[in-house]
């Protein structure tokens, strides 16, 4: 029998796509050691946007989360999502950054690295799987899937191919925007399980589309080794399928069955239902299906990205000229997958083309950037007369774009000064210059409950508790060194557990 892995993605991508991110460490904590007990393949808990929001809106130590959590999971690995050389950004970052990133996420307890490249330009990969391999991660190869006339199972396959020669030591294929179809889905892990036999392939998908569970199922039975899935609490939608789920429907398979026990994960995630309600100011509003993503393309999380952006200009009617154009300007662009950070470069652009009436008459700077090749070669080369209308005559470069970029770890440390107690907290700064300094500052200033924290349990409140129902899994204070209990809202005092 071979048994099928389960990602748990609640504590990440779960809440990141359905809680715009901002599920707090101490709503996690009280799960974890009931999470580490389930079986669960990985638990994905770090990366993608996760590490921004923490400093930014939370007032958390990102480096501290990892430790906490990686400090309670003694049985399941960690996972987390890196963006190559963006690492967890959203810019190229110098070689020097990204290799000092890697080895002291390891360092804090992350065992596993999903690195993918939002253009799948393998050697925007290859500082980071270099740096994961030195400091004893796992890589994880990873494809971005999307649909276009040149994308296709050997141009995945090709990808697969050249990172496995890079040192991968398992593929993903990624699906952010719910677009892998149940025969493509067959189709592509069949190709990668016969071009590398032995070499364990992850899905990835999320629901917005319908496609997902069955995808999975196809996948499966054409050799995927492990799939990701949350807790029902946090699933569907914009997130990925529910766990509960899949795992009932594969216990019905002797060859793939999960192996996990259905009424412990029940009472996860009847836990997190009620952590779900905390944060109900956040919730996505795009819940259940959109069959419209198969035709557009665009991922949930960019399209209310698109609605913010033509709120603002008093023009919400036009989002399907938006969503065409947003099809136009991706063409012309040489079919990015719309992902992190490519999606909101096409996106942009697309609004400003339909707001302005004239196509790339006013051009951002990313979007010039992503033509002259600043973030990496495209699927298919950007014709002459779009790259003349972007670049205005400027040249494209054909290198990897970060060999353009000088060390930067150096200067950064000068900047921040005393504010940074170690490495980490510069690495924060250097990912994020304002947000980091603003938390590093109130940090040293002896923390104190923030607005979004007091507007939370403003919102709780107002919730009421007749609302609430008895969470299965107990809360438990936590607990640091000499069994001190605190409150992660001062997080003045919670330095004290570096």
């Amino acid at each position: 029998m071979t048994r099928v892995g389960i990602m748990e993605t609640a504590i990440r991508d779960g809440h990141q796509s359905l809680l715009a991110t901002r599920m707090r460490t101490e709503d996690m904590i009280p799960a974890l050691e009931e999470m580490d007990a389930i079986g669960y393949h990985s638990i994905e808990c770090w990366g993608g946007a996760t590490f921004d929001t923490c400093m930014r809106f939370l007032k958390e130590d990102p480096w501290a989360r990892l430790r906490e959590i990686k400090k309670r999971l003694k049985n399941t690995p960690t996972q987390m999502l890196l963006r190559g050389q963006n690492a967890v950004g959203y810019r190229h970052y110098a070689d020097d950054v990204v290799r000092q990133f890697c080895e002291r996420s390891v360092a804090n307890g992350m065992d596993i690295f999903r690195i993918f490249d939002a253009l799948n330009d393998t050697r925007n990969l290859e500082t980071a799987f270099d740096a994961v391999k030195r400091a004893g991660g796992h890589v994880q190869g990873t494809i971005c899937y999307t649909i276009s006339p040149v994308h296709t199972v050997d141009t995945f396959a090709k990808q697969a191919d050249v990172m496995v020669q890079m040192g991968a030591d398992s593929l993903c294929v990624k699906d952010m925007a719910g677009l892998l179809s149940p025969m493509m889905a067959k189709a592509l892990v069949s190709r990668l399980k016969a071009d590398h036999p032995g070499m364990l392939v992850q899905m990835h998908c999320h629901d917005t589309s319908g496609y997902s569970e069955m995808a999975y199922l196809m996948g499966v039975q054409a050799g995927a080794d492990v799939i990701d899935c949350a807790l029902s609490s946090l699933a569907g939608g914009t997130s990925q399928p529910a766990t509960e789920t899949l795992v009932a429907a594969l216990a019905e398979d002797a060859e793939h069955a999960t192996g996990l026990d259905l009424e412990r994960l029940g009472k996860l995630s009847e836990y997190f239902r009620g952590v779900r309600r905390k944060y109900w100011k956040f919730e996505s509003g795009l819940l259940g299906i959109d069959a419209g993503v198969l035709a557009h393309q665009v991922p949930g999380g960019m399209i209310s990205n698109l609605v913010g952006q033509l709120r603002e200009q008093g023009a919400e009617a036009r989002l399907p000229e938006v969503l065409a154009e947003n099809a136009r300007v991706r063409a012309d662009l040489g079919f990015p997958p719309l992902v992190t950070p490519s999606s909101q470069i096409v996106g942009t652009q697309a609004v400003l083309n339909v707001l302005t009436g004239k196509r790339y008459g006013n051009v951002t700077k990313e979007t010039r950037n992503l033509a002259k090749g600043a973030y990496g070669a495209t699927a298919k080369p950007i014709e002459k007369d779009i790259l003349d209308q972007v670049l205005g005559g400027e040249e494209p470069i054909t290198h990897r774009p970060a060999d353009d970029l000088a060390p930067e770890l150096t200067e950064a440390t000068e900047q921040i000064g005393e504010l940074a107690e170690d490495i980490d907290d510069v690495l924060s700064y250097v990912m994020f210059p304002q947000p980091a300094r603003e938390f590093l500052q109130w940090r040293k200033e002896g923390g104190g409950p923030e607005r979004e924290l007091v507007a939370a349990i403003v919102g709780a409140m107002v919730i009421g508790e007749k609302k609430a129902q008895a969470a299965p899994i107990a809360m438990q204070p936590v607990v640091v060194a000499n069994g001190e209990t605190q409150a992660w809202r001062n997080y003045g005092r919670m330095r004290q557990m570096r």
